[in-house]
């Protein structure tokens, strides 16, 4: 911060409305400019970053900064991360069987993976180690969600510029992640010459319209009701509650944890009761209570940014997010293929896990659709990216991520 500068602090109302003209800003230039949509760049970043761009020209030319309450910011988090744990489901995990099991193995080899490059850099460059984690998991498979709510966590730990670092990447894993996936998938089908549906379907004579299935899932239109909503609510809340009674005893006893844990291992344990004993959980409902709670939370944390924080931190971070794609396809090629068949379908979820491995789950969906369009469907690996991406694999990052800020 510059010794000469005027902070403005704002209270809860000015902060929520500040976050609602970031939300309104992203939608505008998301509309405006293809490219963005494209890439699936989520609108609150859109907003933030042109946000916190004002922002860094008003610090770097007037010496002006805004403070804002972080209350609502916390709400929010506490809520994203709780839906989370309400999707990570041991039933939906073993309905998939082998195929799911083995690619979440993959995947978690991927964080750890990631986490390592991270701090193999940082060290190299003699930076923080922490910058190593906002350089890894936490922005390339957490995307700008985990982003945002670690890159506190690291700033607590001592980490400055941690949010701004980590939402960077956040947005450049987005961009790669897309352009990556497809080469690759196309790649690996031609190095191997492997058998696609398209030639099966060509070899026995059927027709596209033959099919059972599609390559790339059908969008479901699921009703919203206000009881389900409710529902939601109370479950999230509900989860809050006792794990913020959790972490409490756990601090008294001299074990300090994030603060979102409690409430996601809470709810983790809610949602796998209610499977055994077949009591219904609104999954619809509490995505979109997550969805919009991560929303908010992400206008709220990139308002935040201080983009004059990453001056020093531009080199290193360049350098690491280039190793860190060649890690990606080099992992993807010589682990995840092989140990996922070596087939079709698996040069499919090699070009899913780019998308996820570097942004987010509608990426990976978006680079399977694309290759598949062209080669013909893989409805099984569509399948396996979908739980491992939503179901699972947020939930074991954020216990990954917290056991090395343990370590560091």
């Amino acid at each position: 911060m510059s010794i000469h500068a005027t902070i403005y602090t704002l209270d809860m109302m000015s902060s929520l409305i500040c976050a609602t003209l970031v939300l309104i800003a992203g939608y505008f230039f998301k509309r405006l400019i293809p490219f963005l949509g494209k890439f699936f760049i989520p609108e609150p970043v859109i907003g933030g970053i042109f946000f916190a761009t004002l922002v860094f020209f008003a610090h770097e030319y007037f010496y002006v900064e805004f403070s804002f309450d972080g209350q609502l910011k916390d709400l929010t988090m506490m809520m994203f991360f709780t839906s989370i744990g309400y999707m990570a489901s041991l039933k939906m995990l073993l309905k998939g069987g082998k195929e799911v099991f083995l690619f979440a193995v993959c995947t978690v080899l991927l964080i750890f993976f990631q986490n390592c490059t991270g701090i193999g850099m940082a060290w190299l460059f003699h930076e923080n180690p922490l910058l190593g984690l906002a350089t890894g998991s936490i922005s390339l498979i957490g995307g700008h969600g985990t982003s945002a709510a670690f890159g506190v966590e690291l700033e607590k730990a001592g980490l400055a510029g941690a949010v701004s670092a980590a939402v960077t990447c956040a947005t450049f894993g987005l961009i790669s992640g897309s352009l990556i996936g497809g080469p690759l998938g196309k790649f690996i089908i031609k190095r191997h010459r492997l058998k696609t549906y398209a030639d099966e379907a060509v070899r026995h004579g059927k027709k596209d319209d033959d099919s059972d299935s599609v390559g790339a899932p059908v969008e479901e239109i699921k009703l919203l009701h206000e009881d389900s909503l409710g529902v939601a609510l109370i479950c999230i809340f509900t989860a809050i509650a006792c794990g913020n009674l959790i972490m409490r005893e756990l601090s008294e006893l001299g074990i300090v944890l994030p603060a979102y844990l409690g409430p996601m291992v809470v709810a983790c344990f809610i949602r796998n009761m209610a499977d055994l004993f077949r009591r219904p959980v609104p999954d619809h409902a509490v995505r979109v209570s997550g969805g919009l709670a991560l929303q908010y939370f992400l206008a709220f944390a990139l308002m935040n940014l201080h983009l004059w924080d990453l001056k020093s931190l531009a080199l290193p971070i360049v350098a690491t997010l280039f190793v860190q794609c060649v890690v990606l396809v080099t992992f993807v090629y010589f682990v995840t293929f092989r140990i996922m068949g070596k087939s079709y379908e698996s040069a499919v979820l090699c070009c899913g896990q780019c998308g996820f491995g570097m942004g987010a789950t509608p990426n990976a969906l978006a680079n399977m659709a694309t290759l598949s369009s062209y080669y013909g469907e893989a409805p099984r690996a569509f399948f396996v990216v979908s739980i491992v991406g939503s179901l699972i694999i947020d939930f074991v990052n954020a216990i990954i991520i917290t056991g090395f800020l343990h370590v560091l």
